[in-house]
């Protein structure tokens, strides 16, 4: 499964070709990559996530699978990508263990289904991974920021993918949970997934990371962005030199980070 696009515009609202966010871009993404998508606020991140994910229209050319993502129906892509967007204030006052299970609609069919012994498992794996086991049965509206964060974390996870779609998702965990998330997302790159037409896919994680360590933690290529456009995509050396994070951020990224490095070896 290879996800690539050809001269990529999209925005929000009616005139989102006269003033597109993300400027005609294209990539190529190979089944099993691990991409993280840095930039600095503003730059399109979010956008281009949500378009891949067939969340906002968009002009020039999208492909998943062999087929444009605005081609495929909603449940189509849904049983190929999950996607976690930035954690929202508007939320049902399911328990977390409801919520979570949602991730299995694609599954029993209906809101009403009845789990079976296979959702349960999944659920189950998921609420174990994410360290919610023990708050299943809380209503997330009762949770922390970051508990809500993991929960919606869990349920993209229930979902089983081969192509997860992250969109900051340590946003609100502690330092100890955002490790516990690069050892499961890792844990989870190394998985394959197996489609209803038989296929064995890869997984593919895709991810908007604030963090320029976490993302080397998880991901193998770096897709740069600034002002909607890409400058840079490719491996930790291509990517990732000196230049190309100052343009992207405004900033000597690299001196940031070995001064910061600094004052911990030399308190």
């Amino acid at each position: 499964m290879i996800l690539k696009s050809k001269n990529l515009i999209c925005g929000y609202g009616r005139n989102m070709a006269a003033n597109p966010v993300i400027k005609g871009i294209d990539f190529n993404i190979e089944e099993g990559n691990r991409v993280a998508i840095l930039g600095a606020n503003g730059c399109g991140k979010t956008t281009l996530i949500r378009a891949i994910g067939g969340l906002l229209p968009y002009e020039g050319s999208l492909i998943l699978d062999g087929k444009e993502v605005r081609d495929h129906k909603r449940k189509e892509i849904a049983k190929k990508m999950a996607i976690m967007t930035q954690l929202s204030n508007t939320y049902f006052s399911y328990t977390v263990e409801e919520t979570v299970m949602l991730g299995r609609y694609l599954y029993s069919g209906n809101m009403l289904g009845i789990p079976d012994s296979r959702d349960k498992e999944v659920v189950e794996k998921s609420l174990k991974r994410t360290g919610l086991w023990d708050i299943r049965k809380k209503q997330i509206d009762t949770l922390s920021g970051g508990q809500r964060q993991r929960v919606f974390l869990s349920r993209t996870m229930a979902q089983e993918t081969p192509v997860l779609l992250l969109d900051e998702p340590t946003n609100h965990l502690d330092l100890k949970y955002q490790a516990e998330l690069v050892s499961y997302l890792n844990e989870w790159c190394e998985e394959s997934t197996t489609l209803e037409d038989g296929r064995v896919i890869h997984n593919t994680l895709i991810g908007v990371f604030h963090d320029i360590n976490l993302a080397l933690n998880i991901c193998d290529t770096f897709l740069i962005m600034k002002s909607g456009q890409i400058i840079a995509f490719g491996g930790r050396e291509t990517a990732l030199d000196r230049a190309t994070l100052k343009k992207a951020y405004d900033m000597d990224v690299e001196g940031y980070m070995k001064k910061q490095l600094s004052l911990w070896e030399n308190p």
